[in-house]
């Protein structure tokens, strides 16, 4: 099994210290980067042992840091709620000691989801779906019938292909808060799960999905629709 890590999370979690007793820390943030490179390494070991519990390890592929993001030239507002974020002293520090230690892959202009999309579709379909699980605590990856490792959960998470256009297409109704995309304010899962009754074919899912943009945004529809798609859209090819 290929283990394709999205690191982005835990990095970000091992900049914080561990609370060793129910009170509150005066100081949140690790300010040594040993201490946090050591947290790290730590939790991704304890999961990659947690895989290899189930399936036979063979390699891991750590991707985390990518910068810049062509989806803030599509609309000013896509993570726009995160701007005021106060973020870890030592964040970037320890992005750059798990792309030297980790050979980590990262890129520009494209978020590490996009390209572990790209690895998961080039290797799915190289050696077969199940010889690669993404590991991974993003609900972004359900849009592909893939095999995920929520690791939070310790669990495997087995997306069929009808799944995986469901998820897709209901994220573009119910949106996403925390990259600040939500085109249907008021309606969420459940409205989708009504909406798109009977609905099984891509077509038919876009077709639904369509009638509601040009009710919602009438001579600015396709415009809308376009824009939501490539904001939610991984990029796998």
């Amino acid at each position: 099994m290929i283990v394709l890590f999205d690191a982005d999370s835990l990095v970000f979690a091992s900049c914080y210290r561990t609370r060793k007793n129910k009170e509150e820390l005066e100081d949140k943030y690790y300010r040594d980067i040993k201490d946090a490179a050591g947290k790290f390494d730590e939790q991704f070991m304890k999961i990659i042992n947690d895989i290899d519990e189930v399936y036979n390890v063979k390699n891991v592929i750590t991707f985390n840091g990518s910068k810049g993001n062509f989806r803030k030239k599509i609309t000013p507002v896509y993570k726009a709620n995160r701007k005021n974020q106060e973020l870890p002293p030592l964040l970037h520090e320890l992005h750059d000691y798990v792309k030297e230690n980790y050979s980590s892959v990262y890129g520009y202009g494209i978020e590490t989801d996009d390209l572990i999309a790209k690895h998961w579709y080039e290797i799915q379909k190289q050696a077969g779906r199940e010889q690669v699980i993404i590991c991974a605590i993003d609900k972004d990856y359900k849009q592909f019938n893939c095999l995920m490792w929520n690791y939070h959960k310790k669990e495997v998470i087995d997306i069929t292909e009808q799944e995986a256009l469901y998820n897709f297409y209901e994220q573009m109704i119910a949106g996403d808060s925390a990259d600040n995309v939500n085109y249907f304010k008021g309606k969420g899962k459940k409205f989708a799960e009504k909406y798109y009754k009977g609905c099984t074919t891509k077509y038919q899912y876009t077709k639904r999905l369509y009638e509601l943009f040009k009710k919602e945004y009438k001579g600015k529809a396709r415009q809308k629709y376009v824009e939501c798609y490539n904001l939610l859209k991984l990029r796998n090819e």
